[in-house]
């Protein structure tokens, strides 16, 4: 009896060290990963869980709060943020979105992978493990924001899925691959300039 209790207990303290690792593995990949750029998958389900919708492109990084989306299919449209706004562009529409970085972001999931701070803007939770990733929820501390939870997997130190429930419970997952951790990324990459014609939309 004894021999199994201190088996439970080495089990539960195994356990506990695993999702303590992941939230040390967020806040590595934060502090430690400068610039990043991985391809992904995207994948939109309803609130139902009957419709979905796919979609893929490229990610890349620069921090502090630099980022660019480029979706590839099943339409062409970037998002690039320069650390000042936040520029939409829909290339079928030729219209440009821009906002506030502030306002456009906030608790978001770009503004984790991104940002150069967790703690602020996210109240953050180990989960346990799934499908071979290591999972840490990241809640936002604000209450009014667009998301009502976001999930981050990592497979080892490596960045491999984000997972997020907006405010109509719609579930947004990206799944990155080719992950590549500090590549020399220049920050004209994540400069914007509007096509000649666009039409412009400031909010």
């Amino acid at each position: 009896m004894k021999r199994r209790a201190v088996l439970l207990v080495a089990l539960w303290c195994a356990a506990g060290a695993a999702q303590a690792d992941a939230i040390d593995t967020l806040m590595g990949f934060v502090s430690g990963v400068k610039t990043g750029r991985a391809a992904f998958t995207q994948t939109v389900t309803s609130p139902d869980g009957v419709k979905k919708k796919t979609s893929s492109g490229s990610f890349e990084f620069l921090r502090p709060n630099r980022f660019r989306f480029a979706y590839t299919k099943p339409y062409e449209q970037l998002i690039v943020a320069d650390g000042q706004k936040v520029w939409l562009y829909d290339t079928d529409l030729n219209q440009v979105t821009v906002r506030p970085f502030t306002q456009a972001l906030g608790a978001s999931p770009a503004a984790l992978l991104a940002g150069a701070s967790v703690d602020k803007d996210f109240e953050l939770k180990a989960l346990p493990d799934d499908a071979g990733l290591q999972w840490v929820q990241a809640l936002p501390r604000a209450k009014d924001g667009s998301f009502q939870s976001l999930k981050v997997g990592f497979r080892g130190k490596t960045l491999a899925a984000v997972e997020i429930v907006d405010a109509f419970g719609q579930r947004s997952r990206l799944d990155f691959s080719q992950f590549e951790a500090d590549p020399k990324l220049l920050a004209e990459r994540f400069s914007f300039t509007p096509p000649s014609g666009a039409d412009v939309i400031a909010q």
